[in-house]
């Protein structure tokens, strides 16, 4: 399920109704208009791909499981959502769980609005409380960061990539997704400086001031990469070969990243499971431990809460552990 449905934006694809790899059992035993409803549920409707994979992954396994107890789709309710929950809390952590059920229970409001069912059984089953003050990504310390940037070397157009795509996630505090979306028009000058431009979910576009360090890293790869003229195409783009000094025309994959970051983390002694966000959380981390206003902080990040920016100030963290120290004996 989870493996085809991405790809079935073309609806002409779905050329059979019970076509098991297109929808599950319970779903295609519904008839054609649950069968259509279900494909447009992530087709039409949900239009993130990262999204559209967890949701699917999650509605997936919910009706599986519906279906190994006899359920049809209409005679679900809501103890069964429930019992499903229940018993998905003891393998699963609490921000998994409500994920899975937000995705049924979107899922179900999407076939009550067409009519497929009579009423949402996932409206009133409520998820585990799950209360978020600090946030779990790892953040690197300036010198840490400083040892990973320094350890990439600078010979190929591979090398000069790595280190300017490290820096956008960092003085950009930007997220993997919109920072992989960027074109080479997407840094462009502003006065005696240059601004950013990445391209976050939903079609937004969020445009900043680019910091000094960041346009000195992504200048220098421009011009070895030779892509200044090519204003529309893709920023951060796929190397050819092994020995990285040549690009394609395409651009990097989320997962390109993230074995990009995971292979220079090791090379320079850094042992932390960072990936692609760490970069993110260890700018916002930097900004607001050197004194950086927290709702300039959430207008970089493009946070649409406070909170969500709050989640990165690591500084209560410093504190406690200086204090721990004062413990001499």
């Amino acid at each position: 399920m989870t493996d085809h449905l991405p790809a079935l934006v073309p609806l002409g694809t779905l050329t059979t109704t019970t076509d098991t790899h297109l929808v599950p059992a319970l779903i295609a035993d519904a008839g054609d208009r649950a069968n259509w409803r279900y494909v447009e549920f992530f087709t039409a409707n949900i239009r993130n791909p990262n999204t559209r994979r967890a949701y699917a992954r999650a509605c997936a396994s919910f009706l599986a499981w519906c279906d190994g107890r006899g359920l049809t789709l209409i005679t679900i309710r809501p103890h069964d959502v429930g019992a499903y929950i229940e018993a998905l809390q003891e393998t699963a952590a609490p921000p998994s769980v409500k994920q899975q059920l937000a995705a049924v229970r979107m899922l179900f409001d999407w076939l009550v609005v067409g009519q497929v069912m009579p009423s949402n059984p996932a409206a009133a089953v409520r998820g585990p409380k799950y209360v978020v003050n600090t946030g779990k990504t790892p953040v690197l310390e300036g010198p840490e960061w400083r040892r990973l940037i320094n350890s990439i070397p600078t010979e190929t157009v591979r090398d000069l990539r790595d280190r300017a795509l490290i820096a956008t996630l960092t003085y950009g505090f930007a997220r993997i997704g919109a920072a992989l979306k960027m074109k080479v028009e997407d840094l462009e000058p502003k006065g005696s400086g240059w601004l950013i431009r990445l391209h976050e979910k939903g079609g937004k576009e969020h445009a900043l001031p680019c910091h000094h360090a960041l346009a000195e890293l992504v200048h220098a790869y421009i011009a070895a990469a030779g892509i200044g003229d090519d204003k529309k195409g893709w920023l951060f783009r796929t190397s050819r070969g092994h020995l990285g000094v040549t690009l394609a025309d395409a651009p990097m994959t989320q997962a390109d990243a993230w074995r990009m970051v995971r292979k220079r983390a090791l090379a320079a002694g850094i042992l932390a499971p960072i990936g692609n966000h760490s970069f993110r959380a260890t700018g916002i981390t930097a900004y607001l431990a050197n004194g950086g206003a927290l709702e300039h902080a959430q207008a970089m990040a493009a946070h649409e809460s406070p909170r969500t920016t709050k989640l990165y100030d690591r500084t209560k963290e410093r504190l406690t552990q200086d204090e721990v120290e004062r413990i001499r004996l």
